[in-house]
């Protein structure tokens, strides 16, 4: 059953994307593959519009993912079904992790082995988000296409807002405004030109 799967699925993404929401966009990534509930640009949009909007990136992702496919599976109430057990399976490993892990780092605090554990799973949550931060990256400025499949060229317009939005953050009066401001005027950017 559809809905079992998706509480599964975004289990095992809760369970070993360690270091946040971008942390889980190779598993998710990996989950549009294998499940296809979701493409490569499906992925891209999610992670847009979930960094633009409250919440965690991850159940936002999730919630989202849920309610397509459950609405597909059973209409709008198994839309609603399949975005509540998509969050749930998101969260559910996560909130096991934390009981656990509360009642043993007290006793353990002190420990070095529990400390070199910690310190193990820095650099790799940082690579996780680095990759996803790259893989990203590469999907929103690249634009595939061309005489062969293989190919791709600069997505020039995403380049181009991308060393605007960078320059206006970091060099000019405008780097005191919130980043906010800088989101909703780069989705406003994208609306009007259509990109």
């Amino acid at each position: 059953m559809i809905f079992i799967r998706l509480f599964f699925e975004f289990a095992k993404v809760g369970l070993f994307a360690v270091g946040g929401g971008l942390a889980t966009i190779p598993f998710l990534r990996d989950m549009g593959a294998q499940t296809g509930w979701f493409t490569d640009v499906d992925l891209t949009t999610m992670i847009a519009v979930s960094e633009s909007t409250p919440g965690p990136m991850g159940v936002n992702m999730a919630t989202y993912v849920g309610f397509q496919t459950g609405s597909m599976a059973g209409g709008p109430l198994g839309g609603l079904a399949g975005a509540v057990l998509a969050t749930l399976g998101l969260v559910t490993p996560s909130v096991i992790v934390i009981v656990i892990i509360a009642g043993f780092l007290q006793k353990f605090r002190q420990s070095r082995t529990v400390d070199a554990v910690f310190q193990g799973l820095r650099p790799a949550s940082t690579a996780l988000i680095a990759s996803a931060g790259l893989s990203v990256a590469l999907s929103v400025l690249t634009a595939a296409g061309g005489a062969a499949e293989h190919t791709f060229g600069l997505n020039w317009p995403a380049l181009i807002l991308t060393v605007a939005v960078f320059v206006c953050m970091r060099y000019t009066p405008l780097k005191k405004l919130h980043p906010v401001a800088f989101i909703a005027a780069a989705a406003v950017a994208g609306v009007v030109f259509q990109f």
